[in-house]
């Protein structure tokens, strides 16, 4: 698939998840009094985690800390009370612990905005790090989970192994103006649409221009 290719099922994806929700990432944003820091938040607790879960641990905790400060000085066994169940809700609340106070001490309560910062803090990986920086900061990144690597190999717009190496694939290959919402786009398809078991490609709008990649079956 060519770029110009691209930008023609881009436009088609956009129209055609008009009707599906957006990425509860997205949900706790738009609701945010400290949106980079509720991104940041969001972002940990929706990794291996349903949308619907993530959505109402993230609205818990928030109600009880709503700041780094507030998060700092909640003990770890309290914070996993409140996100259970989301995936690994242990570990992820250490995590949310300790980056907290790592935000309190080094950045004065605030997300860094800068992405090898992000990098730094537990827990946090590529894609959270570029949510933060796109969502919560409205920059430029591309942030590449399960869905936009899948999808983008599957369409044969890429050809990678990894998430990561998806990651720079796409920053060499793909315009920047779609750098900020690809993910969104990809995600809310891959979610409904073109799902990683058996795509319904018979109802698909773009099946026509998908090279359909290492598809072993479909509907």
């Amino acid at each position: 698939m060519d770029t110009p290719t691209l930008q023609t099922v881009l436009r088609l994806v956009r129209r055609e998840i008009r009707k599906w929700k957006v990425p509860v990432v997205g949900e706790i944003a738009d609701r945010a009094v400290d949106r980079p820091f509720e991104t940041l938040i969001g972002t940990l607790l929706s990794l291996r985690t349903k949308d619907a879960v993530t959505a109402q641990a993230a609205k818990r905790l928030l109600r009880v800390a709503s700041t780094p400060q507030a998060l700092a000085s909640l003990p770890v066994p309290r914070i996993a009370d409140l996100i259970y169940p989301v995936g690994f809700y242990r570990t992820k609340a250490a995590h949310l612990k300790e980056t907290c106070r790592i935000l309190v001490q080094r950045y004065g309560g605030r997300v860094p905005r800068d992405l090898d910062l992000l990098l730094e803090l537990p827990g946090v990986g590529r894609k959270t790090a570029n949510l933060v920086v796109t969502v919560g900061y409205g920059d430029f990144g591309i942030c590449v989970d399960t869905h936009v690597h899948r999808i983008s190999n599957l369409w044969g717009y890429v050809t990678t192994r990894t998430p990561e190496e998806t990651e720079f694939a796409l920053r060499r290959k793909l315009p920047r103006r779609y750098w900020k919402s690809y993910n969104d786009l990809l995600v809310t398809f891959g979610q409904n649409l073109c799902v990683p078991v058996s795509p319904w490609c018979s109802r698909c709008p773009v099946e026509r221009h998908c090279e359909k990649a290492g598809l072993k079956r479909s509907r």
